[in-house]
C-alpha cells in the first residue's frame, strides 16, 4: 500500500485526488497536513511513499509580495528537505503553466520559462531548488497542468461558465486550449505515484479545447441554446492586442501534444492512458450530472 501525504488540507486538487483513490482502498492510505503554521515540522514524515505538495499561495496585497517566496519557494524546499532526510521516496510539486509568462501562445519543450507574476516567479524558483535535490532514492516530480476544470473548481473556468449562462451572445472565435479536467488529472497523478515517475510533466485532455464549442456545450447541459456570431469577432482582435483577460479566454494557448505527460504516463516502455473521461462527459459531469 502506497502511503501519501497531502499538503492543503482544503486544495480542491488535493481533495479531488483523496477522492478519486478512495476506489482502490486497499492500494492507497491518504493523510492531510496543514502547513499554516510550523507545527508540521513536529509531525514524522517517516514511513510516508509519498509527499503531494499542493499548498501555495495564490494570492496576496501588493505590498506583501515577498510572502509568495516565503511560501511557494521557501516552505516547499524546507518541506522537500524534511521529506528526503525521513526516507519519503517521491515528492510531487504541483507548479503551473503560468511559469512561462504567457497568456497565449504555443508550448514545446524547447520553451523557455519566463515568468511575470510573483506567483509563478516563486513556483518556477521552487522548481529549480527541487530538482537540486534529486536522487537515486528521491524523485521530484513537477506538474505544469494547463486549465483544470470539474465541479466546484474555482478559477477561470467557472468564470466562463457564468458567462455561458448569462450571455445571449458570444463570438464564434477559432481557437485551441489546453485543459485538464480534473478526474482526468488525478489518474494521472496516481500513476506517476505507481511508477515513481520523476521530472517534469504537462497533463492535458487528449482534444485542445475551442472556448466557443465549450461556452455552447455548458449553455446545452443547462438548458440555455446561446448564440454564436463572427460579426464581434473585431472586437475580440482588438481585445486580444490589448488585454490578458481577452487571450486567457479567446486566445490560443496549448502545450505540444508530445510533451511528457501530455498523451500518457510512459513507464517501464508502456504508455499508459490517463484520460478516464472523454471532453464532452467531463463537462455534462461538471455542470450536469453527479455521479
Amino acid at each position: 500500500m502506497k502511503k501519501i501525504l497531502i499538503t492543503g488540507v482544503n486544495s480542491y486538487i488535493g481533495t479531488s485526488f483523496q477522492g478519486w483513490v478512495s476506489q482502490y482502498p486497499d492500494m492507497y492510505s491518504v493523510d492531510f497536513i496543514n502547513i499554516r503554521d510550523d507545527q508540521w515540522k513536529e509531525n514524522s514524515f517517516s514511513g510516508y511513499d509519498v509527499i503531494f505538495h499542493t499548498a501555495a499561495i495564490v494570492h496576496v496585497k501588493e505590498n506583501d509580495t515577498d510572502k509568495y517566496f516565503k511560501v511557494n519557494r521557501d516552505l516547499t524546499v524546507k518541506l522537500a528537505k524534511k521529506a528526503k532526510e525521513e526516507g519519503v521516496r517521491q515528492f510531487i510539486f504541483m507548479s503551473t503553466m503560468g511559469v512561462y509568462g504567457k497568456e497565449s501562445g504555443y508550448i514545446t519543450e524547447e520553451t523557455t520559462p519566463t515568468p511575470k507574476t510573483f506567483y509563478a516567479k516563486s513556483k518556477y524558483e521552487a522548481e529549480k531548488l527541487l530538482f537540486e535535490m534529486n536522487s537515486k532514492n528521491f524523485c521530484i516530480a513537477t506538474l505544469r497542468p494547463p486549465i483544470v476544470y470539474g465541479r466546484g473548481c474555482p478559477g477561470n473556468y467557472s468564470r466562463l461558465a457564468n458567462m455561458a449562462i448569462k450571455l445571449p451572445l458570444f463570438p464564434d472565435i477559432d481557437n485551441k486550449r489546453s485543459m485538464i479536467y480534473i478526474d482526468n488529472l488525478t489518474e494521472f497523478i496516481r500513476l506517476l505515484i505507481d511508477f515513481k515517475g520523476r521530472g517534469v510533466f504537462f497533463p492535458q485532455n487528449k482534444e485542445f479545447v475551442n472556448t466557443t464549442e465549450l461556452v455552447k456545450l455548458i449553455a446545452a447541459y443547462h438548458g440555455k441554446k446561446i448564440k454564436t456570431s463572427n460579426v464581434i469577432n473585431w472586437a475580440v482582435s482588438m481585445g486580444l492586442k490589448q488585454s490578458g483577460t481577452f487571450k486567457k479566454v479567446f486566445g490560443s494557448f496549448i502545450y505540444e501534444q508530445q510533451m511528457p505527460g501530455s498523451q500518457g504516463v510512459f513507464m517501464n516502455g508502456n504508455i499508459l492512458d490517463y484520460e478516464v473521461v472523454s471532453f464532452k462527459e467531463s463537462i455534462k459531469r461538471t455542470e450536469y450530472y453527479i455521479m
